[in-house]
């Protein structure tokens, strides 16, 4: 790669959650929805989409936007909003974009002679005698849609959503919500030809091997050495689970967690009180880069769960074809570490938490235990281009800011930029307990205007996590740090 890439690998403005990367010719392409930054709800804004060439994926090409809000003869108003996508390249060479309304309750298709290029409405997913899925009562509800064409060319559509829907979005009609399903396509992408298939469940008891990772939502597919892999959000909806088969329509076995966005599973760490990043939703979809597997998913950001940010992980692959749990990193398509020198943004923080730990963000918190807690935010505008100007706000007594990992050569000198109104000190540690503090960087007037205030300390070398914890009174704004090697 021509530069460093880190998590969020997009510009720190953009939020595309719910990302599926596909690759078509020699680029790698991420379809997802789009939210806009400090909403009051997700995926405000319309389908846009980014590339990168394989051979760099350091180098991402903003696209445009790819399909609009009232393209869909149903949404002429724009009420409605464009949930979760995918997008798929089908045997007659042309591309097809797969999309919900939020919760209106069909499945509609748009079409595009491009990857990348202006999609155009093409139908609603509809049964042969005509008439479209979801309208009529007791039919699996539309949401999430994962499109796959097998190596002979039968496709397949999989959704599913594992929560109660108002019946007032249904259109008075009673739909079935109780298990992931899928149909298979006709090659004009619209019409089903069989189904719909139940694949997965929703709920198991405890002997079950999904017990507590019972499909949620966000399905998506894919075909490893003649297996196929279903990916999926897990009932506990921070974590991207699989499930694996010889058919891609039955007898799919529980595979394992791909990753989770607090950590949790890692290391003994089970319970959600002990998240290493704050929770919520996530969505995504793997694939293979240059050889290695990776999975794409994204981070919550703003103290709520509708301004989220695309990240990635790369994959370990078990010889017997299981998956080992992604650490969530800030290095994530890096091929590595990052380099332990430099001025590195405080945006690219893949743990965060305060002293009180970690918190669901899709979950109502009183105003006064939200205020303890920090977070990812900009001050411009969303759609206003300017790089760089996330920040992780109101840290306080205690808060810990960690990124995931650095190759430190002789670094003995580190300094951060941060404004506020508080006094204290930085701690630098390796370790998240901060048992053996590194440095401890004295912030002293510390006002409204970004500062620079740094720290000595004895050579560091290796491969290593930096961790950074304020500890002082007030409360601060984190921007960036700086790393300087064999400082005198």
């Amino acid at each position: 790669m021509k530069k460093q890439i880190f998590n969020p690998y997009l510009p720190s403005y953009e939020y595309i959650p719910d990302g599926e990367p596909r690759i078509f010719g020699d680029r790698l392409y991420v379809y997802g929805s789009h939210d806009r930054f400090n909403a009051p709800m997700f995926c405000l804004n319309d389908y846009a989409c980014w590339s990168a060439p394989l051979s760099d994926l350091s180098d991402w090409h903003y696209e445009g936007i790819i399909y609009r809000k009232e393209q869909d003869p149903s949404n002429k108003l724009r009420l409605r909003l464009l949930f979760a996508p995918d997008v798929i390249m089908a045997p007659d060479g042309k591309y097809y974009l797969y999309y919900a309304l939020d919760f209106k309750g069909i499945m509609s298709v748009a079409v595009c002679d491009t990857p990348a290029g202006q999609y155009q409405f093409l139908g609603h997913i509809r049964f042969p005698d005509g008439h479209i899925w979801g309208t009529k009562a007791n039919e699996p509800f539309p949401f999430d849609p994962g499109i796959f064409v097998d190596d002979d060319n039968r496709v397949y559509l999989y959704s599913g959503f594992a929560r109660p829907v108002p019946v007032i979005v249904t259109r008075m009609k009673k739909l079935d919500n109780d298990t992931a399903v899928v149909f298979e396509l006709e090659a004009d992408m619209l019409t089903i030809k069989a189904g719909p298939m139940k694949i997965l469940p929703t709920k198991s008891k405890p002997d079950s091997p999904y017990y507590g990772h019972e499909f949620f939502e966000a399905a998506s597919m894919r075909k490893i050495n003649d297996k196929y892999y279903f990916i999926y959000s897990a009932k506990r909806n921070h974590e991207l689970c699989y499930a694996i088969s010889d058919y891609p329509d039955k007898e799919f076995k529980y595979g394992g967690t791909i990753i989770s966005i607090g950590d949790i599973g890692l290391n003994g760490r089970e319970s959600e009180s002990r998240a290493r990043n704050y929770l919520g939703n996530t969505h995504g979809g793997i694939v293979n880069l240059n050889g290695s597997w990776y999975v794409f998913y994204h981070r919550h950001t703003n103290r709520h769960s509708y301004s989220r940010q695309a990240c990635a992980e790369r994959l370990i692959m078990h010889d017997d074809g299981h998956f080992a749990q992604a650490e969530i990193t800030s290095c994530g398509l890096n091929e590595g570490a990052l380099l332990g020198e430099g001025s590195y943004c405080a945006r690219i923080a893949c743990n965060l938490w305060s002293s009180e730990g970690t918190r669901r963000y899709d979950m109502k918190l009183p105003k006064l235990k939200l205020r303890l807690h920090p977070y990812f935010t900009q001050d411009v505008k969303d759609g206003h281009y300017e790089d760089e100007q996330q920040y992780i706000a109101n840290m306080r007594d205690g808060a810990v800011a960690g990124f995931k990992y650095f190759n430190l050569t002789n670094i003995n000198k580190v300094s951060a930029t941060v404004r506020g109104n508080a006094s204290g000190e930085f701690l630098l540690s390796t370790e998240p307990d901060f048992n053996d503090i590194k440095a401890r960087i004295k912030l002293s007037g510390v006002n409204r205007t970004y500062q620079t205030f740094s720290a000595s300390f004895g050579a560091l070398s290796g491969i290593y996590p930096l961790y950074f914890k304020f500890s002082g009174k007030g409360k601060i704004d984190f921007m960036a740090f700086e790393l300087y090697k064999g400082w005198q």
